[in-house]
């Protein structure tokens, strides 16, 4: 009787591993808590969640969000390089089994620390991945990958002159960002091949929008595009807001180049932001459960842009979007 209950138990101990639920780790940085970053952050846990990765079951998630404002000054935005330096230090140190990293500089700042001690990184929200310091567009380097929310002015700009077919000379305000200027310069290469011309103007991340935008309008701009820039959610989308209600005021019509924002835009053109996530999250579930290395995974990036329209905007200013547009635009909420 000894000998079968001895038996029993060591069949009982040896089975425990194959029951045995692992316990996943991730930690997550990013500089700011703004909408946008939310939205890829749940579009990325609920990727997990589907795949049986389960905050507060099976996986327990560290965050890190530096406290810092969108239009910091060079010095500030020294301060803030330290910041997520140490920050990635003090991921090292809990030994995550991946780390999460939103936006550009989240990204860029903190990788190579945490890649050297092993640790896989996954991205989401950069919008160029070569100015956050990947090989190419397609491919990160070793150690991590991610999600890219690129996109190509020549798509978006083709989508807006269908919308307004008399559409003729695009305004675009945006701040000193790398990422933002990026966007105005390949905006006016693309948008020539079309036969429209793009007309630009720099001001500092706490300008007020309103005299570049008169300043356009003198120009004879007959559509505003916003393009993918930090500086249109500062100061509770101040900069987004003032812009549509001269654009409004003035009869010009505004196409975001983002989904997200105010409203007030007749059609949102773009990646959506938790969709960006999932794709991250897709990744993450690759390396986690299938042990595949993270250089092995292509960047990201969602195949059709998303489009959105606000059906007041259209109303107030008298515009009617052609039917094959409205066909696959979704209602814009500020919470897209």
């Amino acid at each position: 009787m000894k000998r079968i209950m001895a038996m029993l138990i060591c069949v009982f101990v040896l089975a425990q591993p194959a029951y045995a639920q692992k316990l996943y780790r991730i930690s997550v940085l990013q500089v700011s808590k703004i909408q946008v970053f939310e939205n890829a952050y749940d579009g990325f846990m609920e990727t997990l969640k589907t795949q049986g990765i389960v905050e507060g079951d099976n996986l327990v998630v560290s965050r890190h969000i530096i406290d810092a404002d969108l239009d910091a000054n060079l010095w500030e935005k020294v301060g803030i390089l330290f910041k997520i330096r140490k920050a990635a230090g003090r991921i090292v140190d809990e030994h995550p089994d991946l780390v999460l990293t939103i936006g550009t500089p989240a990204t860029k700042y903190s990788r190579d620390k945490i890649i050297k001690k092993g640790i896989p990184v996954v991205f989401t929200c950069v919008a160029n991945p070569i100015a956050a310091g990947c090989i190419s567009m397609t491919q990160a380097g070793p150690g991590y990958t991610g999600a890219t929310i690129y996109i190509d002015p020549y798509d978006v700009i083709k989508i807006s002159r269908l919308a307004l077919p008399k559409m003729r000379t695009i305004g675009i305000i945006h701040c000193d960002d790398d990422n933002a200027v990026a966007f105005a310069q390949e905006a006016k290469e693309k948008a020539s091949k079309q036969g429209i011309r793009v007309v630009s103007k720099q001001v500092g991340k706490s300008d007020k929008i309103g005299p570049a935008a008169m300043e356009l309008i003198k120009q004879g701009v007959d559509m505003f595009g916003i393009p993918p820039d930090t500086y249109y959610a500062l100061r509770d989308n101040e900069p987004s807001k003032d812009l549509l209600a001269i654009t409004h005021e003035n009869r010009i019509p505004a196409i975001a180049f983002m989904t997200s924002g105010s409203k007030g835009c007749i059609l949102y053109i773009g990646p959506s932001l938790r969709t960006n996530g999932e794709i991250s999250g897709q990744q993450a579930v690759k390396i986690l459960k299938q042990g595949v290395l993270p250089e092995k995974i292509p960047i990201g990036r969602q195949e059709n842009l998303t489009i959105l329209t606000d059906t007041d905007a259209l109303k107030d200013l008298g515009i009617d979007v052609p039917l094959e547009i409205l066909q696959l635009a979704k209602p814009f909420t500020e919470s897209s």
